[in-house]
């Protein structure tokens, strides 16, 4: 054992390793020997007039829209990846204290957060920089695919072909995994914001009422749906009329947020198509033989994964608990980190290419 890995293991057993999927719409915190401890929106309040945090998480979140003036609610990921560094840095350094608490030792923790595959090093180096800035002693990095993969207990170290769908808050990430490596990946600006703002989109369009992102988000959660069903839903919504500036309600149906989130849909199909054909066929035989994997807040849409084995005609397996499965994956390599080492991305490595 070199002395750096000596090293290592010693401050790693005085220290509190932390695995954090930091995602547009929810950020998870992992600790080794405990499992997921927080799970808190991608959400910060500020005050514009001190700078300081006014708060993080979910009670940002209950403060979006209705705040003063000098009070600003950001969202500091976009698409997966960091817009806004600095309240980032804050963030993260509000969620690693939280998440070491009363047990807080001596030695800085070691950090592994999961990144959309294909983000550009410029992009790397803000996710290292922003934890390293809040308080990390080490920072890995692993792509949300592979730590989808892992989390859904499919075989990637193993010389066999698997693959995995991750549709995110901001992001879908679409991964062929063999032998420990991504062969074929096409990550999506198309997710769970995406269908937010075609919601938004939609409700303006047709029923000419302004609403906001909460009520958007909660009217897909409600009523998002691939395949028409037997039974009819709905809800009211309401929001200001765009005509007379008034407060006005609506009623929304399933079909309508069909119809809004129809062509979203039709772009993660055509994405799965791609990585398909960019495959090699005898890592596309044994996806074949042993299905396509479903993971994200996506796969919770009904009828998705019953749209996508009907146009793919592969089977797709949604994977237990689908909003934890990077998480999960991240705690597992934390736990066995020098087991995992060569699925991270390396300090100097350039990112899995991203398909057109």
């Amino acid at each position: 054992m070199g002395l750096s890995r000596l090293f290592n293991s010693v401050f790693s057993s005085f220290s509190t390793d932390i695995g954090i999927d930091l995602g547009t719409a929810n950020t998870l915190v992992y600790v080794k020997g405990k499992g997921v401890v927080i799970n808190e929106p991608t959400i910060v309040a500020i005050n514009k007039k001190t700078g300081q945090v006014v708060a993080v998480g979910e009670a940002a979140k209950t403060m979006y829209g209705r705040t003063p003036g000098h009070i600003e609610v950001v969202r500091p990921l976009v698409e997966g990846v960091i817009s806004d560094f600095e309240v980032t840095e804050e963030m993260l350094t509000y969620l690693i204290n939280k998440a070491r608490g009363e047990s807080r030792s001596f030695f800085a923790p070691r950090i592994l957060i999961g990144v959309p595959s294909g983000i550009t090093n410029v992009e790397m180096r803000a996710a290292r920089d922003a934890a390293k800035n809040a308080g990390a002693r080490e920072v890995f990095l692993i792509e949300e695919p592979m730590a989808a993969a892992i989390g859904a207990k499919l075989p990637v170290a193993q010389a066999v072909g698997s693959m995995i769908i991750d549709i995110g808050g901001g992001t879908a990430n679409i991964a062929v995994i063999s032998y420990g490596g991504i062969v074929a990946s096409k990550n999506l600006r198309v997710a769970g914001d995406h269908l937010n703002a075609a919601v938004m989109s939609y409700i303006r369009d047709q029923f000419k009422v302004l609403v906001g992102e909460r009520t958007a988000e909660d009217a897909k959660i409600k009523l998002a749906s691939v395949h028409n069903e037997n039974e009819v839903k709905e809800i009211v919504v309401r929001g200001r009329d765009v005509v007379t500036g008034l407060p006005r309600e609506v009623v929304i149906t399933d079909t309508d947020i069909r119809t809004a989130i129809a062509p979203s849909v039709d772009s993660i199909v055509e994405a799965v198509r791609s990585v398909l054909e960019a495959t090699p066929p005898e890592v596309l035989a044994d996806i074949m033989q042993r299905g396509i994997y479903l993971s994200g807040g996506g796969a919770l849409i009904p009828g998705l994964a019953d749209l996508l084995e009907e146009i793919i005609r592969v089977p797709i397996i949604v994977v237990p608990d689908p909003l934890r499965a990077v998480i999960r994956g991240a705690g597992v390599v934390m736990e066995n980190l020098e087991l995992y080492e060569k699925l991270l991305i390396d300090q100097n490595d350039e990112p899995t290419p991203n398909l057109a």
